[in-house]
This record gives structure tokens, sequence and C-alpha cells, in this order.
């Protein structure tokens, strides 16, 4: 199902330390200081930075339909990503794959030491064979 701008706005400010403010005139949200995400209402898309150019050029040969630039993001590595075409599965992990970028290291810290410890899966011990 595709997102709908109360989504964007929920799961951006579920991440710690994410605040909403305005870019350009349009809903955008920060991580201390750092911009981490804003829609653009004119194309009803989100503006995500990835890791860089290249990144960006394969995923807009990869999926041309969710995926594209405009003249102003051409210089930089940033994907505009149509929310019509994307789930809140989705929109979650762009997210936070972005927040782990933008956000400083002792909020990274604190954000792991909160979440919950991750267990292994137990694992069968193997007969001998005698």
């Amino acid at each position: 199902m595709p997102i709908t701008k109360a989504d964007l706005r929920n799961v951006a400010l579920s991440f710690p330390g994410a605040i909403e403010t305005t870019s350009y005139g349009q809903p955008a949200f920060k991580v201390e200081k750092k911009f981490f995400t804003r829609l653009r209402s004119e194309d009803d898309s989100l503006v995500w930075i990835v890791d860089s150019i290249d990144e960006r050029d394969s995923l807009l040969e990869m999926d041309p339909k969710t995926y594209f630039i405009t003249d102003h993001y051409k210089n930089y590595p940033s994907v505009l990503v149509r929310i019509s075409r994307i789930d809140k599965t989705m929109l979650r992990r762009m997210l936070e794959r972005r927040w782990r970028a933008a956000a400083p290291k002792k909020l990274l810290k604190a954000a792991e030491a909160a979440a919950p410890a991750k267990t292994s899966p137990k694992t069968k011990k193997a007969k001998k064979r005698k």
C-alpha cells in the first residue's frame, strides 16, 4: 500500500533526534540540524540522500517509475522517490539508512543501547557418530 504524507511524518519523527521543519516551504525533517528528508508536494515525492551519485544513477536505471531527479538534483547524491510507489516498510528502511548517516555518533550509540538485544537462533547440536 502506498504511503501517505501522514505516514512520512510519523515514520520520520519516529527516529531519535528527528524534528519537523520546512524546506522550500514544504514539510521537511532534520536530525540534529542535518537534513534528513523532505516532501515535495509538486510531484508527491520525497528527497532521499544516498551515498553517491553512482548509487543514485543505479537506482534511476533500476526503477525509473519510482526514482527520478530534476535538474536541481543532478549534481547531488540525492534521488527523488515517488511516495505512491513505496510502502511503509521501504520508507522505514530508506529513512533508517539516511538517519544513520545524518545522526551524530552519540545519538547512534544511545539508540543502539536502548534497542532490545538481539538473540541468535538456537542451533541444533549435531549428534556424534560412533
